[in-house]
């Protein structure tokens, strides 16, 4: 009984695998979209999507820490993700600081000290197993664009207008700041187990981020 319950999810799961990267794409947003439409109906209150998301890049985050203490090794890990994802929470941090303190503030501040935590296990404790001609996604072509782009398109709020667009600027990093390791997956060809998990952890988080704003977006419409 418990096999042919299973039976037509292996199958489904078995034809989405054999489709070219084209359907599977359209696959994906399809997916998306009907996610983001059960989402709206099933939450009203959408900043808990807004926590969910960081709880779901925490548990990435956990899963990271866990292999680099017990592995010993940061093998198929991008520094330069790492990086960016610093980059974008301290200006995420300084946006609550200035604009609106909340619980956000205290969860930015934990993922903040634990990528930090993360960033040194790389670049000096695990220096020798770190994959640095295979890490090799040029930070600019990310952080230019996500900079120019915060300087056009902002919130329109009565903050401050630089902070407007450190807020904007964070958002658009944040969602661009796991393309460093998706290239270092391309480049060795090989995906770990942890590397796998934390990746769809992101993936996820970033799913649930995107879903908060456009939710938002549509609720701020809905009313003017």
């Amino acid at each position: 009984m418990r096999g042919s319950s299973r039976r037509p999810v292996a199958v489904v799961m078995a034809w989405v695998r054999r489709q070219p990267p084209k359907v599977k794409a359209f696959l994906a947003v399809v997916a998306g979209m009907a996610a983001l439409v059960f989402i709206r109906f099933i939450v009203h209150d959408h900043d808990n999507l807004f926590v969910a998301a960081e709880a779901a890049h925490a548990l990435g985050i956990a899963v990271l820490i866990y292999k680099l203490t017990k592995e010993k090794t940061c093998a198929g890990l991008s520094l330069k993700s790492q990086d960016l994802t610093a980059l974008f929470l301290a200006v995420r941090l300084y946006c609550s600081f200035v604009m609106e303190y909340d619980i956000h503030t205290i969860l930015d501040t934990a993922a903040l000290a634990a990528t930090l935590f993360v960033i040194y296990m790389i670049r000096f404790k695990l220096r020798s197993t770190y994959m640095l001609d295979k890490d090799n996604f040029a930070l600019y072509y990310v952080i230019l664009p996500c900079a120019l782009l915060a300087l056009l398109v902002h919130p329109s709020t009565s903050h401050n207008i630089v902070n407007r667009i450190c807020w904007a600027f964070c958002v658009y990093l944040e969602a661009v700041s796991v393309l460093p390791q998706l290239r270092l997956m391309q480049n060795t060809k090989i995906v770990e187990p942890f590397t796998a998990h934390y990746v769809f952890a992101l993936g996820v988080a970033r799913f649930l981020s995107c879903a908060h704003w456009v939710l938002q977006y549509l609720q701020f419409m809905a009313v003017y």
